[in-house]
C-alpha cells in the first residue's frame, strides 16, 4: 500500500478526475540523473517535452540543468516559455511545417534533427532568408528494434521516422553543398519503455559501425545523440520509482565509442516524468455483474488513453480503503467499450466516493489527454502547492 505518499484529506476536496505530481519524487529522479550523467565526460541530457509539458514541471525539469527535446513548434513555445535555454533545445519530427522551422531559427536553437533531404532543402532556404545558418543533425533509421510495444517503436526500416542508413553519405553531401545549413551530428532514436539495455547496446554498436564509415571518408561528427527510450516499471510504482539511470548511461559510456571532443545528448522522457503522477479519480458506483464487479470511475481515456491505445498497464490504488481486496474491472464513463483501465485487478473494497490513484501516469496522460464527449480537460496539481 502507498497511501501515505497521498495527503488523502487535502485530495479529498479537490474536483477529480486530475492529475497529482509527487514533486520530491521529481526532483530526486533528476538529481539521480544527473549524477549518474555527470559522472561520463560528454553526456548531454535533454527532456523529451512530449512526455509532459505541464508548466509547473517543465520549470523544475529547467532548474536541474536539462535541454528540452522538442517535436512541435508548440513544444518550443512551451521550452522557451518555461525558461530553457535556445542553445539547448533540440527539434525533431518527421513532418516539420514552415512556421515550426521559422520559430526554431528565429529562436536560435541549437539543432534541427533532420529527417529527409526535402526537409533539409526548406530548412536552408528558410534559413537563407534570414540571414542565418541552421545547425542540422540528420536522424538515421538504425533498423534496430526494441523489445517493446509495436506502435512505440522507431528504429526500424520499417517505420516512418528517420533517413535509411544507405543515404547518410548521400544527405551530408548534400548539406554541404548548402550555405545555410551547417552538418553538426547524428540522431537515433528506436523506441520507448525499454527496459533490454541489450537494445541500447545494438544501437551503440550500430552507431559504431556507421562512425567508422564516416571517418573512412574523411567525415567528422561534433555531436552524437542517441534519443532516450529507457522506460519505467509500472507494476511496482512503490518498489521502484527511480528508473537505473546508473545501466543506462554505463551502457553508451562502455559500448559507444566517441571520439575526442565528441558530446553524446540523450532524450530522456517517461524516465524522467511517469512515476512522479498519479490520475486521482473517483468511484462513482460499484456495479455488479453476472460475474464480476465494476468499479466505474469518474476518469476516462480522455484523461489517460494509454490503456485503450496501448493495452497499457497501469497499478490502481484505492487510497481511501483499508478493507479486504476484492477483483473489480475499472472503467471510465466514456462512451466506448475501450473505456478500461484496468480487467479483474484487485482493489480494496470500494463503494461510491472512494479514491482511485492510476498510478505511472506522469507520462503521456495529462499531456494526451482530449475533449470527447464534450468532456473537460483534467487539471494538474503540484505536491508543494496543495
Amino acid at each position: 500500500m502507498s497511501k501515505g505518499i497521498f495527503p488523502v484529506e487535502k485530495l479529498q476536496s479537490i474536483q477529480t478526475p486530475f492529475y497529482y505530481y509527487d514533486t520530491e519524487l521529481l526532483r530526486q529522479t533528476l538529481q539521480a540523473i544527473t549524477n549518474e550523467a555527470h559522472k561520463h565526460e560528454g553526456f548531454v541530457v535533454h527532456y523529451a517535452i512530449k512526455a509532459n509539458a505541464n508548466p509547473k514541471i517543465l520549470r523544475i525539469i529547467r532548474e536541474a540543468g536539462l535541454g528540452a527535446d522538442c517535436v512541435s513548434g508548440g513544444e518550443i513555445e512551451a521550452s522557451v516559455k518555461a525558461g530553457f535555454a535556445s542553445n539547448k533545445i533540440v527539434y525533431a519530427g518527421v513532418g516539420k511545417s514552415d512556421w515550426e522551422i521559422n520559430l526554431g531559427l528565429d529562436q536560435d536553437i541549437f539543432c534541427f534533427n533532420v529527417e529527409s533531404i526535402p526537409e533539409l532543402e526548406v530548412i536552408n532556404e528558410l534559413a537563407a532568408s534570414k540571414g542565418k545558418v541552421a545547425h542540422v543533425a540528420f536522424r538515421l533509421n538504425p533498423n534496430v528494434g526494441a523489445h517493446t510495444h509495436a506502435n512505440i517503436t522507431t528504429g526500424l526500416a520499417e517505420n516512418k521516422f528517420g533517413i535509411a542508413m544507405r543515404d547518410m553519405l548521400t544527405v551530408i553531401s548534400e548539406a554541404e553543398k548548402l550555405k545555410n545549413v551547417k552538418f553538426v551530428g547524428l540522431h537515433f532514436h528506436i523506441g520507448s519503455q525499454i527496459l533490454d539495455m541489450g537494445d541500447f547496446e545494438a544501437l551503440c554498436n550500430r552507431v559504431n559501425e556507421l562512425q567508422d564509415e564516416l571517418e573512412r571518408h574523411r567525415i567528422r561528427v561534433e555531436h552524437i545523440n542517441v534519443g532516450g527510450g529507457l522506460g519505467i516499471d509500472y507494476a511496482h510504482p512503490n518498489r521502484v520509482p527511480i528508473p537505473d539511470f546508473k545501466s543506462y548511461f554505463d551502457t553508451y559510456a562502455k559500448k559507444l565509442k566517441l571520439r575526442n571532443g565528441q558530446t553524446l545528448h540523450f532524450e530522456l522522457g517517461r524516465a524522467v516524468v511517469a512515476q512522479c503522477g498519479s490520475l486521482i479519480t473517483r468511484t462513482l458506483y460499484i456495479k455488479e455483474g453476472a460475474t464480476k464487479k465494476f468499479a466505474i470511475v469518474d476518469a476516462g481515456f480522455t484523461d489517460l488513453i494509454r490503456p485503450a491505445l496501448y493495452q497499457a498497464y497501469h497499478k490502481i490504488e484505492n487510497i481511501t480503503s483499508e478493507d479486504p481486496a476484492e477483483a473489480y474491472d475499472v472503467v471510465g464513463p466514456i462512451c466506448e467499450s475501450t473505456d478500461v483501465f484496468a480487467k479483474q485487478t484487485d482493489l480494496n473494497r470500494t463503494k461510491r466516493g472512494d479514491l482511485l490513484a492510476i498510478r505511472s501516469a506522469g507520462a503521456y496522460g495529462e499531456i494526451m489527454a482530449s475533449q470527447y464527449n464534450c468532456r473537460k480537460l483534467p487539471l494538474g496539481y503540484m505536491s508543494d502547492e496543495i
